[in-house]
């Protein structure tokens, strides 16, 4: 069995974030109960955030389904601060759900299989 591993990290300057994200395991709930509070937090003092994020999941086993509506509410909660977000995985499906994402969200999103072509995308290397 895999030790779960969520990892976030967040950095910045001025009002431009850097956001990384990696995943392994099974994507839970309680994953979120961590992350969303940390994320909020970080950027609650900043008047107009733009956040450029890297989510990892080239690890990911699978979601619970709550966690797969706690991504969505994210998602739709936090949609004025992204500027592009970058997933990388190793399954062409994601290709289709980040391709969906894109129909409801302001910002742009791409999927990836390689880490580095996301930086490049994302302007954060």
């Amino acid at each position: 069995m895999k030790t779960k591993v969520l990892h976030f990290e967040l950095k910045g300057l001025g009002e431009s974030f850097y956001c990384y994200i990696k995943v392994n395991g099974t994507l839970t709930h309680e994953d979120y109960a961590t992350f969303v509070p940390l994320f909020e937090k970080s950027l609650k003092d900043i008047k107009e955030p733009k956040v450029k994020m890297l989510v990892d999941i080239t690890d990911l086993d699978g979601w619970e389904l709550e966690a797969a509506w706690d991504d969505i509410k994210f998602g739709l909660q936090h949609d004025s601060v992204f500027d592009k977000i970058a997933v990388v995985g190793k399954s062409a499906l994601y290709t289709y759900g980040v391709k969906i994402s894109n129909w409801f969200t302001p910002y742009e999103m791409h999927y990836f299989e390689d880490i580095d072509e996301a930086k490049k995308w994302l302007d954060v290397q």
